[in-house]
């Protein structure tokens, strides 16, 4: 599930820039947008998060005691979150929280993102509510990216994440994921290239002027993504090879395994032999072991067997056990 957050009016909570989400949701921009028109296309802006005591009903009242059991409960050690919601005006409840918690505006993260685009030349791709507003985010996608020896170019986001129930700290990612949900969030925080976190716990807005160390970080860790990708690019991949690398990622099936499944390893290892020798995406890189890395993310993305292309999206950002084979690929490629 996508879990973006669906108004009170219909519209989802969701800005995209210029190319469409898989879930088809949200506002599609014609152009680039500013922190502040990201904001607020996606509805996020407006919100006024903030923390109140918490009340409730007192356990331990005797029964029928009405005026005991309507008392507040106190909870010295904790507050709630609440926000205005967007559409209707209402006090939304969001979490609980400790007391020294400092909730962050959204507003105060695109102050955090403006300094970044400063720093950067990066433009926002996408920005949305999860959770009925529970978390939000922003990405920015880095100007052209990195381009590996001259002819592969990955696209490299500024991922902002923070939530507003205390699961998440206000962190920037360097990520390849262009975060559209649920799923593609928690998939951007995991192949993070490196992060930087601003808690909670301090006054957060008064640190956001930490933000270009961090993206001094973050620029760091996208030269080391690009410097390993260019050692991969060096190295030099035989078909013979790259076929001993697929049977240790997906391993012979014994012979009295059943036709089925013999048949889908051949047809497997066939579609894989034609993305590293023939495909065209893989002309420029061809031979080498970023090929043949690209060569399988290619097949788990695009050509393993799916009932629907939306159940194949879904599987992409949602699977840990597609992770795990290109985990396991890169860890081969880069250990031998």
């Amino acid at each position: 599930m996508h879990e973006l957050e669906r108004l009170a009016d219909g519209t989802t909570a969701f800005a995209s820039a210029r190319i469409p989400a898989w879930h088809q949701l949200g506002t599609v921009t014609s152009g680039c947008l500013t922190a502040a028109e990201v904001i607020t296309t996606a509805r996020l802006d407006g919100w006024d998060v903030r923390k109140i005591r918490i009340g409730g009903i007192d356990p331990t009242a005797p029964a029928g005691s009405v005026g005991a059991a309507d008392a507040p409960l106190d909870a010295p050690d904790k507050r709630m979150t609440v926000r205005t919601n967007p559409v209707t005006g209402a006090r939304d409840y969001l979490g609980v929280v400790g007391r020294d918690y400092v909730p962050v505006q959204n507003e105060a993260c695109a102050e955090l993102l403006d300094l970044l685009v400063d720093a950067s030349g990066a433009h926002y791709e996408t920005a949305g509510s999860l959770r009925g507003g529970r978390r939000v985010f922003i990405t920015l996608r880095l100007p052209d990216g990195v381009r590996i020896a001259g002819v592969d170019d990955v696209d490299i986001y500024l991922a902002v994440s923070t939530s507003h129930d205390g699961s998440l700290a206000l962190r920037v990612d360097a990520t390849p994921v262009r975060v559209v949900c649920a799923n593609t969030q928690r998939l951007a925080l995991r192949r993070s290239q490196g992060h930087y976190t601003f808690r909670h716990t301090t006054n957060v807005r008064a640190r956001i002027a930490q933000a270009r160390q961090a993206i001094g970080i973050v620029f760091d860790h996208r030269d080391a993504f690009a410097a390993e990708a260019e050692r991969l690019i060096d190295q030099t991949l035989t078909d013979d090879a790259f076929r001993a690398l697929c049977e240790q990622v997906w391993p012979n099936p014994a012979p009295e395994a059943p036709i089925r499944t013999l048949t889908n390893h051949r047809r497997r290892a066939q579609t894989l032999d034609y993305l590293f020798t023939e495909a065209p995406t893989q002309h420029d890189i061809r031979g080498t072991a970023w090929a043949g890395l690209q060569a399988i993310g290619e097949y788990l993305d695009h050509y393993a067997p799916a009932p629907t292309p939306h159940r194949r999206a879904e599987r992409v950002l949602t699977s840990a056990a597609l992770v795990g084979i290109k985990q396991k690929a890169h860890h081969l490629l880069t250990t031998t």
